[in-house]
């Protein structure tokens, strides 16, 4: 069941602990690597812990996402796939920023839009199950309390909202401190953005 998160719901005026709504300039790219492995990791036993007919495994394969699935009978054919993406800040200022998209900063989640149209590029390779999963956190907005929370959604249905909103929901930032790695620009500045009330919450993409 999709969380019904009404847009307005959220008014940052009288938020008791609203966001700033300037850019961080710093962005620890390395350390946030690290973070988003150990949610990899827990999905990915989580995974294998409720789904015997299944193995989880991190991907090996360049450019794919982070973890695929197989079947415990063929375990060299992945039946599907699972990125998963951290997201700690909210777009404050899309309103200004991006007014045609109709979103709101309580509502959304990016994506990097090199990573959404390869995936599409995968989709249609492979014709598998592709999810995208979000693990939310420092939005008490949206949290109620909670430290985190997940969301998720399939591609195919990622693709139609990107052909149907198209560049109203895109973005560049600038770059910042941390986007640079030994010299390797590794840090996202082009963003695609999605309300949560487009995605579903849980884990359960697999039921």
């Amino acid at each position: 069941m999709y969380r019904q998160i009404t847009p307005n719901v959220f008014d940052c005026t009288v938020c008791p602990t609203r966001c700033d709504g300037k850019s961080v300039g710093q962005y620890h790219f390395e350390r946030d690597v690290a973070f988003s492995e150990n949610i990899e990791n827990e999905i990915i036993a989580a995974i294998n812990a409720h789904y015997p007919h299944l193995i989880a495994t991190k991907t090996t394969r360049e450019g794919y996402p982070d973890i695929e699935l197989c079947r415990q009978t063929a375990p060299q054919q992945p039946v599907a796939f699972v990125e998963i993406k951290v997201q700690t800040r909210t777009f404050m200022t899309i309103e200004r920023y991006l007014p045609q998209s109709q979103l709101h900063p309580s509502e959304t989640l990016a994506l990097n839009l090199s990573d959404l149209e390869r995936y599409f590029t995968i989709k249609n390779t492979t014709q598998k199950p592709l999810y995208i999963v979000w693990c939310l956190m420092n939005r008490p907005c949206v949290l109620a309390g909670k430290t985190r929370q997940f969301y998720y959604q399939e591609i195919i249905k990622l693709q139609q909202i990107y052909q149907k909103a198209g560049k109203t929901r895109r973005f560049r930032r600038e770059t910042g401190i941390g986007d640079v790695v030994n010299g390797i620009h590794k840090g996202v500045t082009v963003n695609y953005h999605f309300s949560l009330n487009e995605l579903q919450e849980g884990l359960a993409f697999l039921t």
